[in-house]
């Protein structure tokens, strides 16, 4: 049979559990941890940020310990599902990660409920998230384009100013004449420059990699003007073992709620990317029993993290585009680069590093994934037909969630719990597309009866794998 580059025969490169060895797998499994990394890391610096102990803050160890506990959960969240524990596990080449579509519920928490409250709502959003691995396929119906679209489409929406914030030097120097400095624009901009020429001007794992390289690139910068303070990295241990509890844990309502509705979201991405990989990669179609391990493993992987002080986790869409440029199905692939990941979040002296990274810095990064989030959910919408009913659905939703995100204060009078669920902006406008979705009846006719109406007709089908829902570095 012939071979390809890559050494592999076709057969053996579609094969979830063909492994090429040590040699060829490391470099394409380390391409995996490449491709996730930045986005990864970034939603535990953001959080910190929110909870009062991130860049600026006196003591900035616990961010650190965040930082490693990202790399170590999402690498045994990746094991989980190469390798299979019982009945959870796809056992495909599924990468797990911190995902951004869970930030703009998070940051309220910690701000108005600390950290206790979120480490309590991520494990139970996990033990939910579980158990809607059994019931996965009766609910994929409730998120069509239009909804998913939308979803993601606010989830860029209510992040692009966390990005404007870093770039311009951080939530801790606003209202001083810092802020907004030329020296923080200008390290935001080598950042965002690089990442684009990269991107568009290079093929490969360059091209995959552009985020991570523009941020080098910008840390670099950094370091010749200094700005890179190494202080951190000297004081760091060289191993530290996860902390059970290591915020504590308490029971809220509003923490509770939050992750249990994103967890619902976060399912269906799952099953979302499951399906790309076995259609880019081999060429069929996901098996129920591929995608209801997927969906355990995802909900486990998330209940665990939040025992430890760590984030949510979900499947990661940029690694199946990966899978679909390389065409390694390898489940054993992706399992090298999981260990690579649990042994980087093993030693605080790398979580040390990333955190002496000026804020302006990260600041250029996030806006490109940030703005990327919300690109992805235009071109999800792309695939609607926008007649009268869906928009109308959309701009109703749109219209609540995204005034409620930008004048919270007409919330004032609600319960603490259902202000802090509805000023996200997220949550009410996922739920009011979903219900109107479901009981406002379809017309066929309506583009009929309307002509003088401007309906956009979709420009494109996207597949699965084609929609980076967590940007390259996702989310």
């Amino acid at each position: 049979m012939a071979r390809t580059h890559s050494g592999m025969t076709p057969a053996q490169m579609r094969d979830p559990d063909y492994f090429p060895g040590i040699i060829a797998g490391t470099p394409l499994g380390i391409q995996h941890v490449l491709a996730m990394f930045v986005s990864n890391v970034t939603p535990a610096i953001i959080v910190a940020g929110a909870a009062g102990f991130g860049f600026g803050s006196g003591d900035i160890s616990n961010m650190i310990y965040m930082i490693q506990m990202s790399m170590v959960f999402a690498g045994i969240a990746t094991l989980i599902q190469t390798i299979g524990i019982g009945p959870m596990g796809a056992r495909l080449p599924v990468v797990q990660g911190t995902s951004f579509a869970f930030i703009p519920i998070m940051i309220p928490i910690a701000i108005q409920f600390g950290m206790p409250a979120l480490m309590g709502g991520i494990v139970i959003g996990g033990i939910f998230h579980f158990f809607l691995g059994t019931i996965i396929g009766r609910i994929r119906h409730w998120l069509p384009p239009l909804v998913t679209g939308l979803i993601v489409l606010m989830i860029g929406l209510a992040l692009v100013k966390v990005g404007i914030q870093y770039a311009a030097g951080g939530v801790p120097l606003m209202g001083k004449p810092e802020y907004g400095t030329l020296v923080h624009w200008s390290l935001a901009l080598v950042v965002i420059i690089v990442t684009l020429g990269l991107k568009f001007f290079t093929r490969g794992m360059l091209s995959v990699s552009a985020v991570l390289l523009g941020l080098l690139a910008g840390y670099l910068v950094a370091l010749v003007m200094g700005l890179v303070s190494f202080d951190n990295v000297g004081r760091a241990a060289w191993f530290a073992a996860p902390n059970p509890l290591h915020f504590g844990i308490e029971f809220n309502a509003a923490a509770i709620i939050g992750m249990c509705l994103m967890g619902v979201i976060s399912a269906i991405e799952t099953v979302g990317d499951i399906s790309g990989i076995t259609k880019g990669g081999a060429g069929r179609q996901a098996s129920d029993k591929e995608i209801t391990g997927g969906t355990l493993a995802d909900g486990f992987g998330t209940a665990l993290a939040g025992l430890f002080g760590a984030l949510p986790n979900t499947s990661f869409s940029q690694n199946v585009g990966l899978i679909s440029m390389t065409g390694v199905m390898s489940r054993h692939v992706v399992t090298i680069g999981a260990v690579f990941l649990i042994v980087c979040g093993l030693v605080p002296k790398f979580g040390a590093i990333i955190s002496s990274m000026p804020i302006a810095v990260l600041g250029g990064g996030v806006m490109v994934m940030f703005g990327m989030v919300a690109a992805a959910g235009v071109s999800m919408l792309s695939d609607v037909v926008w007649d009268r009913r869906n928009m109308v659905i959309f701009a109703i939703a749109l219209s609540v969630g995204l005034g409620l995100q930008l004048e919270p204060g007409a919330l004032q009078h609600l319960p603490a719990t259902l202000k802090v669920l509805m000023s996200s902006g997220l949550l009410p406008a996922a739920l009011i597309a979903i219900i109107l979705n479901l009981l406002i009846p379809h017309e066929p006719d309506d583009l009929e009866e309307s002509p003088d109406m401007d309906v956009a007709t979709p420009a494109s089908t996207l597949s699965g794998a084609a929609i980076d829902r967590n940007p390259p570095g996702r989310h």
